[in-house]
């Protein structure tokens, strides 16, 4: 009799065990499978030493289940037409302003999220060292979209070459210039390629992300920067409406925004050439 209730207590015994184990089994299968079936988040760019910092986030959101993949793109058009495509699932390159008139010419819908870093730009020459020096009828290399070359323009203006309308932003073309006693030409190129323009200009308005990218000055070089006190100017990471809420994004962000090891790339990528903006 004991020894029949002595059984049956180890058959129970053994029972609770395999259904426990049949239970951590499944969880785990689970989990597995969840992971699995998570599509790999794809975040576009454009070529920036930004790079390596968004690499570490990525290696870090792998770590936590989030697969990452870091897109780049060689121009400032591309991101956003990938993004309406769904080629890819969020971009960060651009501004407020630049994010604004790509949605007006481009018929984009498109959100930003959250903010990144505050990028300086400056004013660059390989010919002179004061703006003083500039001959009459020297040529200046701004960027061509709306917006950036009217923040070109206006850090012109900062350096007394030119005086636009009163009253004008970062809208600014050309045509609201009023004054420009030095009979300065300016040509307007695509944004990303000012830094290589500096052999065949006098001055250039430069990003210090993309003169360090092509290696043609000192970053730190310029004549004049403009500062980062406007967080108009940050830039953020962009979706499409029907991914706001996407945890894989606001994972990745998180992470961006608050790991050291991400704040370190950025420190040996831009020095004091960079602000955070959240």
């Amino acid at each position: 009799m004991h020894r029949a209730v002595r059984a049956e207590g180890r058959r129970s015994f053994i029972q609770r065990v395999s259904a426990i184990a049949a239970v951590a089994v499944s969880l785990a299968t689970g989990a597995l499978s969840a992971h699995a079936d998570t599509p790999t988040l794809k975040v576009g760019i454009a070529t920036t030493p930004q790079t390596p910092a968004l690499q570490e986030a990525a290696r870090e959101a792998k770590a936590q289940g989030v697969d990452v993949k870091i897109i780049e793109f060689t121009d400032w058009n591309t991101p956003n037409a990938a993004l309406a495509n769904k080629d890819i699932d969020v971009n960060y390159f651009q501004h407020t302003p630049f994010l604004e008139n790509a949605e007006k010419q481009g018929g984009y819908k498109f959100v930003a999220i959250a903010p990144g870093t505050i990028m300086k730009i400056g004013l660059y020459s390989k010919k002179v060292k004061r703006f003083e020096d500039l001959k009459d009828g020297a040529t200046v290399a701004i960027a061509n979209d709306p917006v950036n070359g009217g923040r070109g323009l206006l850090l012109l203006q900062r350096a007394g070459l030119i005086k636009l309308k009163p009253g004008v932003d970062y809208r600014a073309t050309t045509l609201d210039i009023v004054s420009n006693p030095k009979h300065l030409k300016i040509v307007q190129l695509e944004a990303s390629q000012l830094a290589r323009s500096l052999d065949d200009v006098d001055l250039a308005q430069g990003y210090p992300s993309f003169i360090k990218l092509a290696g043609t000055a000192d970053p730190n070089s310029a004549l004049l920067f403009d500062g980062v006190e406007n967080k108009a100017f940050a830039l953020q990471f962009v979706v499409r409406p029907d991914s706001v809420n996407d945890p894989r994004i606001r994972k990745f962000i998180e992470i961006y925004q608050h790991s050291p090891a991400v704040r370190k790339e950025l420190d040996k990528a831009f020095g004091n050439l960079y602000a955070v903006a959240w």
